[in-house]
C-alpha cells in the first residue's frame, strides 16, 4: 500500500509539471498571436504609374526583386523613389551611363556608383544596402546562405533590394519577355519609349503578364545600342487590363 500510494503522489506530481507546461506554453502562444496581430504593416514605396500593374502589393522596403530581361526595367523601379527623396545606388553596372538614368527619372544627385566590387561583392552590398534606401547590383555567385544573410539585413535597415538576374529567394522575379521601341525615324531620330511585356512572379502568388510603357526623355537613339536592332513588335496581352496597355 506504501508503495502505490508513492507511486499515485509522483504521478501526481508529474501530471501537475505537464500541465503546467500546457499552461506556459499556451501563454507563450498567446503572446506570439497577439505580437504577430499588432505587428506595423509593412512599409510599401512608390511606383510610377506604369509599374503598379507589375506590383499591386507595391514595392515593399525589406525585400529582394530579381529583374531579367531588361535593365530598363530594373532602373525605373528607382524613379519613383528617387523623385520622393530616396537615396539610391547601383553595383556592378560599369558600362551604365547616368544619362540613362536620368532619362527614367532617376535624380543623379541623390545617386551613388559603385561600378566594380571585384571579389568584394558581397561585402559592398551589404554596405551600400545599410546606408542606402534602394540598391540595383549585377552580383557575382552568392550562395544561398549568403543571400538569406543578405536579406536578414535588408528587412532589418527596411533597404529594397533589386538584382540583375538570379537570385535565391527573390520576394519576386520580374522578366521582360519582349520589347519595342517608339520614336524612331530612317536611321535617325529619340527613343521616345519603350514598350516592354513583362512577366512577373510573387512568392507565393499565381504569375501574371502585362504590358508597360516605360519613358526614355528623348534619349538620342544613334548613341542606343538598341536603336541597332530591329524591334520586336508586341501583339495585344489578352492577359493584361486595359491600363497596362500602352496607347
Amino acid at each position: 500500500m506504501f508503495e502505490n500510494s508513492c507511486v499515485a503522489v509522483l504521478l501526481g506530481s508529474r501530471s501537475s509539471a505537464l500541465a503546467e507546461r500546457s499552461e506556459v506554453r499556451e501563454e507563450l502562444q498567446a503572446r506570439i498571436r497577439q505580437m504577430q496581430s499588432t505587428r506595423l504593416p509593412e512599409r510599401s514605396l512608390p511606383l510610377l504609374d506604369e509599374l503598379r500593374p507589375l506590383l499591386p502589393e507595391g514595392l515593399r522596403a525589406g525585400a529582394t526583386y530579381s529583374v531579367t530581361g531588361s535593365t530598363s526595367l530594373a532602373l525605373a523601379l528607382l524613379a519613383a523613389p528617387s523623385r520622393e527623396g530616396a537615396w539610391c545606388g547601383m553595383l556592378g553596372l560599369p558600362h551604365l551611363g547616368t544619362e540613362a538614368a536620368a532619362g527614367l527619372g532617376i535624380e543623379l544627385d541623390r545617386l551613388v556608383l559603385v561600378p566594380d566590387a571585384g571579389a568584394r561583392w558581397l561585402g559592398v552590398a551589404a554596405a551600400m544596402t545599410e546606408v542606402l534606401g534602394l540598391v540595383v547590383a549585377a552580383p557575382s555567385r552568392v550562395t544561398p546562405a549568403e543571400a538569406s544573410r543578405l536579406a536578414a539585413r535588408l528587412r532589418q535597415r527596411e533597404s529594397t533590394l533589386i538584382v540583375l538576374g538570379p537570385w535565391p529567394q527573390a520576394d519576386a522575379v520580374l522578366r521582360a519577355t519582349a520589347s519595342d521601341w517608339s520614336g524612331l525615324g530612317r536611321g535617325h531620330g529619340h527613343l521616345m519609349s519603350r514598350r516592354l511585356r513583362v512577366e512577373t512572379v510573387s512568392r507565393g502568388g499565381r504569375p501574371r503578364s502585362r504590358v508597360i510603357t516605360l519613358p526614355t526623355r528623348g534619349t538620342d537613339a544613334a548613341a542606343s545600342p538598341a536603336a541597332t536592332e530591329p524591334p520586336l513588335r508586341l501583339a495585344p496581352d489578352p492577359t493584361a487590363t486595359p491600363a497596362a496597355h500602352a496607347s
